[in-house]
């Protein structure tokens, strides 16, 4: 199903589950040239949707499954679940190039702490002291023309996390192709990072649910 520009995967009286495109917002941003997004296409398509749907984000530059709220009661639910941790998000990405050292199949974990800076928003900037940890489980899928691409598993959901966790020496050391805030904006017609998995529990009927859409790169 594809209404007011959107991939809709499912609905139900209680969620929508959407492939968000690159290039779209999540939520309104500030000013009137940003009150395009997903939220607001979703209020016109289906009129009994709550005023804030979102409970959850991607990136503007980021496409991808997501999950919103058609009513409160799903909403508060699933707020939840992503504050417990409870929901499980997979990633695919291309690099840059390949991080020193690795070998198609190696994995690891990674937990950088880190912040925004107030005088770059929206960069988040590395700060082992005041800085907040995002933990990243990776595996390096394979190399292609000189590229790793990556899975990519977030145990936390920190703004920009993956983007920091591939480009700063301490994570990967290899930004995420496309990338001009952490790297070469032109190394890549567009970001190369898309939530490909997604698995909740519906706030309704309880049972584990699971959502998948394929790379487009």
């Amino acid at each position: 199903m594809s209404d007011a520009g959107l991939d809709i995967l499912h609905h139900d009286e209680s969620v929508v589950v959407l492939v968000k495109p690159a290039g779209l917002l999540s939520i309104p941003g500030r000013g009137p040239d940003k009150q395009d997004c997903v939220s607001s296409r979703l209020r016109a398509l289906f009129p009994a949707c709550i005023e804030q749907p979102s409970v959850h984000r991607l990136d503007m530059a980021t496409s991808g499954v997501m999950v919103y709220a058609l009513t409160t009661e799903a909403h508060r639910n699933l707020s939840i679940q992503f504050q417990n941790r409870k929901v499980t998000k997979k990633y695919t990405a291309v690099l840059e190039g390949v991080p020193e050292g690795m070998m198609p199949g190696q994995s690891g974990q990674l937990e950088l702490p880190f912040r925004l800076d107030p005088d770059d928003r929206p960069r988040q900037v590395f700060d082992p002291e005041r800085g907040k940890v995002g933990v990243t489980r990776w595996q390096c899928l394979g190399v292609e023309r000189g590229r790793a691409r990556m899975r990519f598993v977030p145990l936390t959901g920190r703004t920009h996390q993956l983007r920091v966790h591939s480009a700063h020496e301490r994570g990967l050391g290899c930004p995420i192709a496309g990338d001009g805030l952490y790297g070469n904006a032109h190394s890549a017609g567009r970001l190369l990072l898309h939530a490909d998995f997604l698995e909740f529990a519906h706030p309704r009927a309880g049972k584990t649910v699971r959502f998948a859409a394929p790379v487009p790169f």
